[in-house]
């Protein structure tokens, strides 16, 4: 299977990819370079699979033969559905295209459908990560070559197009999002947010920030606007918890951690690792959220005195998830490309 592709894989996961690609990005612009990161979009992507080219691709590429692969054939074949509204039974309607999503082996199945896309970024020098059909394709270079990269960039996305053309996907080129990324002293010597992306008839211009795995990436590597974003959503859902233990007597403490935890603490604590190093006024953001959760739990207000402190120093968690992600990697339980 791809190294470069981190969904439906054991030790895999978003964090992990993005993880990977915050890193590349850090190092290139401690070594003084700038980065472009582009997004790519797929249309419906697990819906458009072509079965005989996948059946060919399991057969020639990964070495399925017999009864193996008949057993894929008969697996991927003869799929039908029907859909009934209002009483009502629609006609039947033969599925001729697609993996099984919803299923085991439909995204294995897309994974192995889509595994030459690494081969053909790199057949331009640009690096590729993936989550699914979720695409980052990023190059570095110097402040003074930023047109060759883009003319490589665009190359690359043009390839990668055609090669989607001739196995049945659609690349959304309306959806593909570029992000010039470096240090600030750097990315002063770019026009407005960086070049744009010229791609057929569609030009694709830099933004200031964009959303990678559900984390926001900004041009100068900083998470504020990623932590700013994180609290405003859960101090939201905070006021709703609140009302609700107001409308609700019999809500008691155990079923309101219950709802924390699950719609507030464990939401804030994905994709914490990349937040190592981060100054304290970025966490202190998360560590207020944090204050807020356990004065829902225990139904306590801001300036009471006594309020035992439940929750942990956001601080420490991001330690805490370095720490394990490090005893993943010391004992060979994570992706290689960490």
């Amino acid at each position: 299977m791809p190294v470069s592709q981190s969904a439906y894989r054991r030790d895999h996961n978003t964090e992990t990819a993005v993880l990977k690609v915050q890193n590349d990005l850090m190092l290139a612009a401690d070594d003084g370079q700038l980065s472009a990161l582009c997004l790519l979009d797929l249309t419906a992507a697990f819906d458009t699979v072509d079965r005989e080219l996948l059946l060919l691709r399991l057969e020639c590429q990964f070495g399925l033969r017999g009864a193996v692969l008949q057993w894929f054939r008969s697996y991927l074949t003869g799929r039908t559905f029907q859909v009934v509204y209002d009483g009502c039974l629609s006609a039947i309607v033969h599925v001729l295209c697609s993996v099984p999503q919803g299923s085991v082996l439909g995204p294995r199945l897309f994974i192995a459908y889509t595994a030459d896309l690494a081969d053909k970024a790199a057949e331009h020098g640009v690096n590729f990560h993936s989550f699914a059909d979720d695409t980052q394709l990023y190059l570095h270079c110097r402040r003074g070559d930023t047109t060759s990269a883009v003319d490589r960039l665009e190359h690359c996305i043009t390839d990668i197009g055609h090669w989607m053309s001739a196995n049945r996907l659609k690349l959304n080129k309306e959806k593909t999002e570029l992000l010039w990324v470096g240090s600030r002293y750097n990315l002063s010597a770019l026009e407005g947010c960086g070049p744009a992306l010229l791609l057929d008839a569609d030009t694709v211009e830099a933004k200031d920030h964009v959303r990678v795995l559900g984390v926001t990436f900004s041009a100068d590597l900083t998470l504020d606007r990623h932590v700013s974003n994180i609290s405003a959503a859960y101090f939201y859902r905070l006021r709703q918890l609140r009302q609700l233990r107001r409308v609700r007597r019999p809500l008691d403490s155990g079923s309101a951690a219950t709802l924390v935890h699950a719609l507030v603490t464990s939401r804030i604590d994905y994709c914490t690792a990349v937040l190592a190093e981060s100054p304290k006024a970025t966490t202190d953001k998360l560590q207020r959220v944090l204050n807020a959760a356990a004065r829902v739990v225990t139904g306590t207000q801001k300036y009471d005195r006594g309020l035992t402190r439940i929750m942990r120093d956001e601080l420490q968690r991001v330690k805490f998830k370095l720490g394990t992600m490090m005893h993943r990697c010391l004992h060979n339980s994570a992706p290689r490309y960490l």
